[in-house]
């Protein structure tokens, strides 16, 4: 537990004034299968987009300070302790005043009834929270400024019955508490004290304004149960034998809260904008599915012993795709496979600490990005048994894989880090190109006839030749970024880890100890040398490199020290400043959580007798 007394300034009138949000680190994370949402140390619920998690938030003070807020929290200084309960995305946090304690208990409520690898999705579209005197008095507040269409847009509060209503942008909100609340036009707010054992229940709940439920009355105790009951049934699907397995429960629970359940597509990360540099930079949005990512999750947990449909996966992957022919393959969907995911700014928000941009839509979408053809492809390979027999839909889906992989693999392109100039030659793409094509012809005739297997293992030969002649640098002595660059880039790390080359290979045994001399600082790897952050997943990627190399305590050492820099509740954002450890990007990452879990399924087999 991280424990620290946080002041704050306490309005005349409370709830009639945002304070500042908090760092990236200092927030927990609520899922439900459709969104997710932020919840502060502070107490106040930052971020939320109910609909789904691309949709336009209600909550945005983690962008700006009138984005629209939750908060109950004590009224004067407190010192704070949080925790997930145990096998649940169901939050805690305890709050120490000088007069007492209390906990608010945070949930977004998953379906009822429903058990296993099908809840989420149909989330009933409810935040829960309850506040529970545990020792003293505690006088509380809670201020309540629901923001729609990201901050454009506030509506009125009517009263329902005992529900707080707003309505705009085809969304209806209904709040309920047990204690009284002041009203005014948009805002409402709230001050109580509470007791030891005394309970106050809020709930918020979304639905379509043109298919509106009528309001119901929550019980927040019993739905947070039921909710946290879920979370659990959901993960007892998981049964990891190997090494970390807390540290792995919990990064397994954190990407199934990345998961639009509808689809069983993850997410990048639950949020948009939140800068990689402390002075705003590529603040992009991340709330879409890379299939970069979405393979890698799915390898990653199926390895991690999780229940994957895979076939549904598959089937969904091959549906959003489409028939592609010699276009190129789209390189991220939305959540449930829409291509055009157009890049805008918004002009409401001012953004993260710092000024904007604040971006929605991702132009990325427009990239030829071709390690991703690979990295699919391969999924299906460590997935295979669960492709038996495997769909037509999907075999035709992996074939065009590997033939845009044999015919475009001469193109230059944007990298796997997303290139927003010139395209170029990157290693990490002919890589990816060479994998797809490697693993299309371990598939054999069911992929594809004699011929095109012979076709497929010469162009995948020919990719190796040119990467081995032309990724080498010799006066660097090291595999760079690109064919013909002197620049070292920490996407070369995963050529030993999807087979293209043993890690003990003198050229990338050299390799990895330059990145190790000059892009590695305090075990954190920069992508290149001069990005002033260490990048979460290459970091990890590091550890799985020296365990390949034959350096297992080497590498657990370092592995036990990144894990260590997640937030107090095991978050990760995208990467991590060299000077202050805070955290940079968007939050949770789920390139982060997979890194980890990689590297703790690669140290487990390092640790395993071979037969």
């Amino acid at each position: 537990m991280i424990a620290r007394w946080l002041s704050y300034w306490e309005p005349t009138s409370p709830g009639l004034h945002a304070v500042c949000a908090g760092r990236i680190e200092d927030y927990g994370y609520l899922a439900d299968g459709r969104s997710g949402a932020l919840v502060g140390r502070d107490g106040s619920v930052d971020w939320w987009c109910p609909s789904r998690f691309d949709a336009p938030s209600i909550f945005a003070r983690l962008l700006d300070d009138d984005g629209g807020h939750w908060w109950i929290r004590p009224a004067g200084d407190f010192r704070v302790e949080r925790s997930y309960l145990r096998n649940t995305l169901v939050l805690r946090t305890v709050f120490t005043t000088r007069d007492g304690s209390v906990a608010v208990t945070d949930a977004l409520a998953m379906d009822s009834n429903v058990r296993g690898h099908e809840i989420g999705r149909n989330p009933p579209g409810l935040l829960l929270r309850l506040v529970e005197g545990l020792s003293g008095h505690v006088p509380m507040v809670m201020s309540y400024a629901p923001r729609f269409e990201y901050g454009r847009v506030r509506a009125h509060l009517d009263l329902r019955g005992e529900t707080l209503v707003a309505r705009a942008t085809g969304t209806t909100l209904g709040m309920t508490a047990t204690v009284p609340v002041h009203r005014q036009r948009t805002e409402a707010s709230a001050s109580f004290t509470v007791y030891p054992g005394q309970r106050e229940s809020f709930s918020l709940s979304y639905s379509s304004t043109y298919h509106e439920r009528e309001p119901m009355p929550v019980d927040v105790p019993g739905t947070l149960a039921e909710t946290a009951e879920g979370w659990r049934s959901w993960i007892s699907e998981h049964n990891y034998p190997g090494q970390y397995p807390e540290l792995v429960r919990q990064n397994v629970m954190i990407l199934g809260g990345l998961t639009y359940q509808a689809s069983g597509a993850y997410v990048a990360a639950a949020t948009t904008s939140l800068p990689v540099r402390p002075e705003g930079h590529d603040n992009y949005d991340y709330r879409y599915v890379w299939l970069r990512d979405f393979s890698l999750a799915m390898r990653a947990l199926y390895k991690a012993a999780c229940s994957l449909e895979a076939e549904r996966l598959f089937r969904w992957l091959a549906e959003a795709i489409g028939d592609v022919g010699r276009q190129p393959v789209p390189i991220m969907l939305g959540v449930e496979g829409e291509h055009d995911l157009t890049e805008r700014e918004l002009d409401v928000l001012t953004g993260h600490l710092v000024r904007g941009p604040v971006l929605i839509g991702n132009d990325a979408w427009r990239q030829r990005q071709q390690d991703a053809l690979g990295q699919v492809i391969d999924a299906a390979w460590v997935l295979r048994d669960s492709l038996e027999p495997m769909p037509d839909d999907v075999r035709r889906l992996l074939r065009s894989l590997a033939e845009q992989a044999a015919e475009t693999w001469r193109l230059p392109d944007s990298g796997m880090w997303e290139a927003r100039g010139e395209e170029r030659h990157f290693v990490t793409s002919k890589v990816g190109c060479w994998m797809a094509l490697d693993r299309a012809v371990r598939f054999g005739t069911v992929l594809g006839s004699a011929a095109d297997l012979e076709r497929w293992a010469a162009a995948r030969d020919e990719i190796r030749a040119a990467i081995l002649q032309q990724g080498w640098n010799p006066s660097v002595g090291a595999f760079t970024r690109a064919f013909g660059s002197d620049v070292l880039d920490a996407s070369i790390l995963v050529l030993p880890i999807i087979g293209f080359i043993p890690a003990a290979d003198p050229r990338m045994r050299a390799t990895i100890e330059r990145i190790e001399q000059e892009l590695t600082t305090d075990g954190l790897v920069r992508r290149w040398p001069d990005e002033s952050a260490g990048f979460v997943i290459c970091s990890f990627w590091l550890v799985e490199c020296l365990a390949l190399a034959g350096e297992r305590d080497r590498a657990a050492a370092l592995f036990e020290r990144l894990a260590g820099r997640a937030n107090d509740l095991g978050l990760f954002a995208e990467q991590i400043d060299l000077r202050t450890g805070q955290q940079l990007g968007n939050f949770p990452q789920a390139f982060s959580h997979i890194g980890l879990l990689s590297a703790a399924l690669r140290l487990t087999e390092a640790s395993t007798p071979a037969p």
